[in-house]
């Protein structure tokens, strides 16, 4: 693999995604390949915002809000979006911690009725 440009095979099997992945986040301009011909090549700049991309999406945050944030550096530079992304980061951190809280509750509820039908089960003649 060359280290300033990635093939789009290369590329793909650097961040383990479908090509067609790779191919939609170029259509919704969240990546914007050199092209050669038919060929794509990506570059450090595309490289960091595949990472920046796939990391967003890790924290669950859509498509939509990743291709705004990217945005704000391109109009209006380092500050605005660094105060964009905190507000994005507490934002989501909140709505993690709500579906932690759903799930602990989820895991009880499951593990009672596990139980309950054990129980049941122990009660039960043997076929």
């Amino acid at each position: 693999m060359s280290d300033t440009r990635l093939s789009f095979k290369e590329m793909c099997a650097r961040f383990d995604v479908t090509p067609r992945t790779l191919r939609y986040y170029e259509y919704i301009e969240l990546l914007q390949p050199e092209k050669e011909g038919r060929a794509r090549f990506y570059g450090p700049r595309e490289v960091a915002r595949m990472t920046l991309i796939l990391r967003g999406r890790r924290f669950g945050f859509s498509l939509e809000e990743i291709r705004q944030w990217l945005l704000i550096y391109r109009q209006k530079g380092t500050r605005p979006q660094l105060e964009a992304w905190l507000k994005l980061a507490d934002r989501q951190l909140d709505a993690l911690d709500r579906q932690i809280t759903d799930l602990t509750a989820a895991r009880e509820d499951l593990k009672s009725l596990r139980a309950t039908a054990e129980e049941e089960l122990s009660r039960l003649p043997e076929a």
